[in-house]
């Protein structure tokens, strides 16, 4: 009787499962991770001290989400078991849910089931001539290509430095920087590494890998090795607006936050540099204690977090080319433009046009 009532159960679930919208379905199922992910991270064993149930979901939900807000210490708080979890819940929300499921089932059975495609294709953005299924492929592949070269270069920068359980240190790191996620086994972040250069650049690049996302890198790729003739418009906007904010941050952070005058120039650009790039790409870590920087630093950091990542990027915010596409709509109207222009090439005859 329990039996029965358990499979009319499950088939009522599924059956409501097919109806609703994608965007519900998607819902549903980052609040079944949170939940699930909460549940394990509330285990004795994946605790090394007994803390509240609502650290625990917190934790679980900031990792889903990626935003790196903890309430409690990652290293003081949880065994390797609960550190495991909170990872991959960082590379499930990273990469999307939807996302590492349909390669899963892409993998087993060599296509994608009409539902599972369509709601693929609502959360995921596909170029025109890029198949969902190639793409899903791609992102996996290149998440976890760049993730353990990220790991190998990290751990030779710990172990360098003397640090102990320098794999799992550099594992953890490099999932977390390029997924833009931010949590970090130090409960200071990366201030102890403010000085090491190598550091700094290593979490910067994947962070930046991270946010410009995967078909970006994929288009730059194919330029580099001949395989298309020119980058498309969409790749030049999201590289030259990062660029942009980038270099204008670091400059301002440079010269206006006091916090960091008293530095050598090189530690000091050092630490511009690394700050600018976590707010930017929205990975948060930091390199210098966020508490003591001036208001002015901390306006410039949030604008520069509003902005965020890009599309098909793990990182958050408005995203790049919205921005880009608000500064070109000012621009015309300010020219009096009836048409929106944003890039330009060569002669005026050349412009793209948004």
């Amino acid at each position: 009787m329990a039996g029965f009532i358990m499979k009319k159960w499950i088939v009522r679930v599924l059956s409501y499962l097919e109806q609703i919208s994608p965007v519900r379905f998607v819902t549903l199922g980052y609040l079944s991770y949170s939940l699930v992910a909460w549940l394990l991270l509330c285990l004795p064993f994946a605790q090394k001290v007994p803390m509240p149930w609502i650290d625990h979901l917190f934790t679980s939900v900031s990792a889903l989400s990626t935003t790196g807000l903890a309430t409690i210490s990652i290293s003081g708080s949880y065994t390797w078991f609960g550190q495991l979890v909170i990872l991959l819940l960082i590379q499930i929300g990273g990469i999307g849910y939807m996302t590492f499921g349909s390669f899963i089932v892409f993998h087993r059975y060599g296509f994608l089931p009409d539902r599972r495609l369509d709601i693929a294709m609502t959360v995921f953005p596909v170029p025109a001539n890029l198949r969902i299924e190639h793409l899903l492929r791609g992102v996996i592949q290149f998440t976890l290509a760049i993730e353990a070269l990220g790991a190998a270069a990290l751990y030779a920068a710990f172990r360098r430095l003397g640090v102990e359980d320098a794999v799992w240190t550099s594992i953890f790191h490099s999932v977390s920087a390029f997924c833009t996620a931010g949590f970090s086994l130090y409960d200071s972040s990366m201030e102890a590494y403010r000085q090491d250069v190598w550091m700094n650049v290593i979490l910067g690049v994947l962070s930046y890998l991270g946010a410009i996302g995967f078909i970006v890198c994929v288009d730059v790729s194919r330029r580099l090795t001949g395989k298309s003739r020119q980058i498309t418009l969409t790749t030049r906007i999201i590289l030259g607006s990062t660029f942009l904010l980038s270099f204008v941050g670091v400059a301002s952070f440079y010269a206006l936050e006091p916090s960091i005058q008293g530095m050598p120039w090189g530690e000091r650009l050092l630490a511009a540099t690394f700050q600018v790039m976590a707010a930017l790409t929205t990975v948060g870590f930091n390199s210098i204690p966020i508490g003591q920087l001036s208001q002015s630093s901390l306006f410039l950091l949030i604008l520069l977090m509003i902005v965020g990542a890009s599309p098909s990027g793990t990182g958050g915010g408005l995203k790049t080319t919205t921005f880009s596409a608000l500064v070109g709509v000012m621009r015309s109207a300010v020219k009096g433009m009836e048409r929106v222009y944003f890039w330009e090439i060569g002669r005026a005859s050349c412009r793209e046009r948004v």
